[in-house]
Formats: C-alpha cells, structure tokens, sequence
C-alpha cells in the first residue's frame, strides 16, 4: 500500500469504548490493529477482542510491546511484573497496511516515570477521541483535545460511544470545533455483525482520513 496511514484512538479515560471502536475503524478501512501496552485482562485482552469481532480477512493484528499482569496504570503494572517500560523498546509492527493503534486509558495514563501515552503519538498520526457521557465527560474530552492541540496534534475527529446524549455531544463539537466522525450506541450486544453495520455507516467519514 502506497501512502499507508496510522491512526492513533484515544480516550477520554478508561472503559468508554475505545476497543470497540478500534475494531469498527479497523473493520471499516481493512487496517491492522495494534495495541502497543496491555495491562490486564492477558486471557483475553483487548488484542483478543479485536480479533473475535472482525470479518474481514485482512486484518493483522500485531503483538503488544508489553504486556502486563495487572489491570492497573502501565508503570504500575509494568512495576509489579518488574519491568521497565521504555519508549525504543516500543517499536511500529512492519506492515504496509494502514495501522491502527489503540492507547492505554487516557492521554496522560504515565508509561513510567517521565513519560505518558501521549509520547506515543507522533505527528503524523491521524488522532480520533474516543468519548463516553458520564457526569464530568464533557471537561475530560474538551480537556483531552485541549492537550492534544496544545502539543501540536491535529485531531481526526470524535467518535461518540454510549447512550446518545445530544446536549453533551453538541456542546463538546461546538466548544473543541473538532468535527465528529460518528457515534457507536450502546448495544445489547456487540458481536460480529453489529461491528460490521457500524464499519459500513463510518467508513465514507473513516476513509476521508486516508
């Protein structure tokens, strides 16, 4: 593939969808997936579920760079299994794919002592920020953007998870001016088919990225 994209998917912290909305981007646009630090959950881990909802035969999906035993913050984690995180050790998976890579937690979960997530993200990437409503929602994701613009970043876009909550979501697009790439609603059940219906409604957005 020519002019191959990464994008990178963060949240506004933890639990507010970012997995599945990995494996509907990755579903969408036939990417790989990648999730550089998994912490927790190493019997299924979010690699795992990637994997289990996806119908495309494209797809790889590439080892993690760490992965740690507890479901805790990565330098935490990567403390009680006695190992240090580093960022050289953390190296893009050689494909000539698009890539999409998944963060851990929230911008500022710390790697190890000096550094965060956000260290993770280079330049170029492509960055979509993954919202869930809950009571202090709308301050997490105008903040997450807030640090993401202050670095220099360019966001993607917002992808919405959970139920719809229209005054949460217009005045997040209205006050960030960042635009919105669509919304996953919170399903009775996410399998297969579900991701595949959301890939096909988000992929003219998904694919403008490229």
């Amino acid at each position: 593939m020519a002019d191959k994209k990464i994008i990178f998917i963060t949240g506004i912290g933890t639990d507010v969808g970012k997995t599945i909305v990995s494996a509907v981007v990755v579903e969408a646009l036939k990417a790989d997936y990648w999730k550089p630090i998994q912490a927790g959950s190493l019997e299924y881990s979010d690699s795992d579920k990637v994997r289990s909802l996806l119908t495309n035969n494209i797809t790889k999906i590439h080892s993690n760079s760490f992965a740690l035993t507890s479901a805790m913050s990565p330098h935490v984690a990567a403390a009680i299994d006695g190992v240090h995180i580093q960022l050289n050790q953390i190296k893009l998976p050689k494909t000539s794919n698009h890539l999409v890579i998944e963060g851990a937690g929230g911008l500022l979960v710390p790697i190890n002592n000096k550094e965060t997530v956000l260290d993770l993200i280079q330049p170029d990437y492509k960055i979509i920020v993954v919202s869930r409503p809950y009571l202090g929602s709308i301050n997490h994701t105008l903040l997450t953007i807030q640090v993401l613009q202050q670095k220099g970043f360019e966001i993607a876009g917002i992808i919405f998870s959970g139920v719809e909550t229209i005054s949460t979501e217009e005045i997040i697009e209205k006050l960030s001016k960042v635009p919105v790439l669509g919304r996953i609603d919170e399903e009775e059940s996410m399998g297969r088919e579900t991701i595949r219906q959301y890939a096909n409604l988000l992929r003219p957005a998904l694919e403008d990225l490229l």
